[in-house]
């Protein structure tokens, strides 16, 4: 099978690997479409985390936001799998640990991060192996697109349900990229009035075309009473300043990172009696998500912007911008494409 493997920082190729065979208790899939994230971009710089404290390691193969269908499963696998669109937990715990017992297996200590830490390979590839324990399988009416968007939504509906904004709630969320904008979708669905912050104008003007309105400069943001402060950014100030506009007795919920340590004030934090909340996983809203999708009060197609082939996912992550992107924040790679068609993004030899 095809493969993209980053080697080095800003080092990759599309490698032929074996294909993977299913052991035990897991399934083979032909991988249909895979979210780029920026996550995945920390590694093809080499700034994240994860890299220096041992976590994880080059050469290694990224994509955890991902769907595609059943073609084979290992020993003790139902058959009834086959065919199936599915889509995985990024996180898979080691199963017997006490975090793990408490059904917490994303704060796992030991725990793998599919395409991120401990050496899982990810899902930019045409072919993935995965444990069957760690599927979701998704309902005829979440195509692809929509299914390689339930691990960011699954963030973000956590992030919304912590915010715990409803009607007559005011909610900000900082940073209109694409956990931001699936978070505001979110609180949007639950009735709370939302509010974007962000930096740019084409990305203040692709959350109005998404019906939100309310979208602002942090220099244009109005002097308004916000019961919850979502922080879906990566800049470094933002989390004090989120602590500085919520109300009194308002939540905070902590989901974006910053290249360096952020700071807050906590005596402010306990003088305004509030509550905060760090978002780090999915997980726990996975099924959730899919859910909302299959129902259609969320609809977060037009975040995705364009999709390529593998041969293209090295000139994303470098952070160029497909020739026919759209405005939305997202782009997918899809292992199918015959990459001859586009020579976009493709090295000369």
């Amino acid at each position: 099978m095809r493969a993209f493997v980053l080697t080095a920082p800003g080092v990759h190729d599309v490698q032929d690997l074996p294909a993977p065979v299913a052991g035990p208790g897991e399934v083979v899939i032909d991988v249909e479409r895979v979210g780029v994230c920026g996550t995945d971009v920390e590694f093809f710089t080499g700034e994240m985390a994860y890299l220096h404290q041992g976590h994880s390691a080059y050469p290694m193969r990224l994509g955890h936001e991902w769907c595609g269908r059943v073609t084979t499963v290992g020993d003790g696998v139902d058959h009834a799998w086959i065919g199936r669109r599915v889509m995985g937990d990024t996180m898979i715990g080691c199963g017997s640990c006490r975090r793990c017992r408490r059904g917490r297996q994303h704060v796992c200590e030991r725990r793998h991060e599919v395409g991120i830490r401990t050496g899982r390979p990810g899902a930019l590839a045409e072919q993935l192996a995965y444990p069957v324990s760690s599927l979701h399988a998704l309902p005829d009416s979440v195509d692809e697109v929509l299914g390689a968007l339930v691990e960011p939504g699954g963030n973000a509906l956590r992030a919304a349900q912590a915010a715990a904004a409803g009607a007559g709630d005011r909610a900000l969320v900082l940073g209109p990229g694409t956990i931001g904008l699936l978070s505001a979708m979110f609180l949007r669905a639950a009735g709370a009035e939302v509010h974007l912050m962000g930096v740019t104008e084409d990305s203040l003007a692709f959350a109005r075309s998404l019906g939100f309105a309310d979208a602002w400069t942090e220099d244009s943001l109005p002097d308004l009473p916000f019961d919850a402060v979502v922080d879906a950014s990566n800049a470094v100030h933002l989390p004090h300043r989120a602590l500085e506009l919520v109300e009194p007795a308002g939540r905070l919920v902590y989901i974006g990172l910053a290249g360096e340590p952020s700071r807050i004030d906590t005596r402010l934090l306990a003088l305004k009696d509030v509550t905060a909340v760090g978002i780090l996983s999915a997980s726990p809203g996975l099924d959730a998500t899919i859910r909302a999708y299959a129902d259609g009060s969320i609809d977060p197609r037009p975040l995705v912007a364009s999709t390529v082939g593998l041969a293209q996912a090295g000139a994303v992550l470098a952070g160029e911008r497909p020739p026919d992107a759209g405005p939305g924040p997202k782009i997918h790679v899809d292992p199918r494409r015959d990459t001859v068609r586009s020579t976009w993004g493709v090295s000369s030899p």
